[in-house]
């Protein structure tokens, strides 16, 4: 599973593993993001989107049940298959203790039962910090963000391969080094 906080280049490297033929599960949070802004009220995104929307429990439960369906989605493949997720359960709770959001015991107990095999964070990176119609995080919360989701995970007692800044291709050959992939 491949986690960082925005602009890290996670998309980027889960599509380079996705090029070189693994089961790749993107992140669900896009396109929920584009149909919260352009269903119902309109909401004016003016930071990360699980504190501009009318009802962030409602939209992190709709995040953490869509992580669940990825996660159990990656059962579905041959158990020698390497699945790589494009951000995973625990984020969910990384980002609501990152923006203070309470939250219901649900999401702490899923963290616990749905687990991954590792974990690779990507630090932040402010030669590749953009901020767009999909990010809206500035660099500074980029590094609150990444805080949170390290402590998360650890927290999980994962232990965090922190993927060193470089190209892509060597992003992805670290990330393969380290589960024995040649």
């Amino acid at each position: 599973m491949v986690t960082g906080g925005p602009s890290t280049g996670k998309t980027s490297v889960i599509e380079e593993l996705e090029r070189r033929g693994f089961h790749c599960l993107h992140e669900v949070i896009r396109s929920m993001t584009l149909a919260e802004k352009t269903q119902g009220e309109k909401i004016k995104i003016v930071s990360n989107p699980i504190v501009s929307v009318s009802d962030p429990t409602k939209f992190n439960m709709k995040i953490l049940n869509a992580r669940i369906v990825q996660f159990n989605t990656a059962k579905k493949y041959n158990d020698d298959s390497i699945v790589f997720f494009d951000r995973g359960i625990p984020d969910v709770l990384a980002y609501m203790d990152c923006f203070h959001q309470t939250y219901e015991s649900v999401f702490d107990e899923s963290c616990q039962h749905l687990r991954y095999d590792q974990v690779f964070l990507m630090p932040p990176w402010k030669e590749i910090h953009v901020s767009d119609n999909e990010r809206y995080e500035s660099f500074d919360e980029s590094l609150r963000i990444y805080d949170c989701l390290k402590n998360t995970y650890e927290n999980l007692v994962y232990e965090v391969s922190v993927v060193p800044k470089g190209s892509i291709l060597e992003r992805v050959e670290f990330i393969l080094d380290h589960i024995k992939v040649s």
